[in-house]
């Protein structure tokens, strides 16, 4: 390409190439969307349409993204780690950034009507990213411990207060000061007591959030997996394609424990990587 005059331009760019050895997580969150739930009917205090559809976004990020070695997801967000050594876009941030979060977001709209069948979109979600930097395994599996505890703090709330506006008739606002001040211990006293559940029997999705994993030679798909209707697969199941499955990545879904040392200790690979 011939140059010109006016290239001198370029040099007003940030450099803003990662930091090597040290792992890149890149985490996409939703923006408004307490009010993209409610306009869009989103059931309370979970909805599996919409955890399907972020985790089969999360899933096409997978499949573009071949040094991402593990995602992580609840809510409205979800969290990718890369190779500890990638060279990806030279590791620049704003292009990590960038990219994915346009993948996902795109990937939401594209799939919105497979988990949400006739109910339209109304207006298009926006996802903010962030990338953030950690230099040792321990940093990076305290944050998605952290994410993890975020996750069932969350939900723990949510199915409180929930319970209380959709069952006790209580206002949004009662609700709130009901819960004010209240342990985790209160909360699954009050659900007990008033509801007669034990918050351990609700699924491990809503409380552990899910996790994306690359699957291994030797995994093999679960026969007893089956697919929900609205698109939405329980436990450790991979997606299926139209198409030949050797052209892409098989992605294995789990609902599990992340902060103990069992599941890392199950999944040596992430860290290798």
């Amino acid at each position: 390409m011939a140059k010109s005059k006016f290239e001198y331009v370029k040099h007003f760019e940030a450099e803003d190439r990662c930091l090597p050895n040290c792992w890149i997580v890149v985490r996409v969150d939703g923006k408004a969307f307490h009010r993209f739930t409610d306009v869009h009917h989103y059931m309370k205090p979970n909805d599996e349409r919409g955890l399907g559809l972020m985790t089969k976004a999360a899933q096409c990020v997978l499949e573009e993204f071949k040094d991402v070695v593990m995602a992580y997801g609840q809510s409205d967000e979800y969290s990718f780690i890369f190779k500890k050594n990638t060279k990806m876009f030279n590791r620049r941030a704003s292009k990590l950034m960038t990219n994915l979060v346009s993948q996902f977001s795109s990937s939401f709209v594209f799939h919105w009507a497979r988990f949400f069948n006739k109910q339209p979109l109304q207006y298009p979600p926006v996802f903010d990213g962030r990338v953030v930097l950690y230099p040792s395994d321990k940093n990076l599996k305290d944050y998605l411990s952290w994410r993890q505890a975020d996750c069932h703090i969350n939900n723990l709330y949510n199915t409180c207060f929930w319970k209380l506006v959709q069952e006790k008739g209580m206002s949004p606002a009662q609700s709130q000061e009901r819960l004010k001040g209240t342990l985790s211990s209160d909360k699954n006293e009050l659900l007990f007591a008033d509801f007669g559940l034990n918050y351990n029997s609700l699924p491990e999705l809503y409380r552990k959030g899910s996790i994306l994993l690359r699957m291994k030679d030797t995994d093999v798909d679960r026969p007893g997996d089956k697919e929900l209707q609205n698109g939405v697969r329980s436990l450790s199941v991979s997606f299926e394609y139209p198409s030949d499955p050797s052209s892409k990545p098989r992605i294995n879904v789990l609902h599990t424990d992340i902060i103990g040392e069992k599941f890392w200790q199950e999944h040596p690979e992430i860290l290798a990587g």
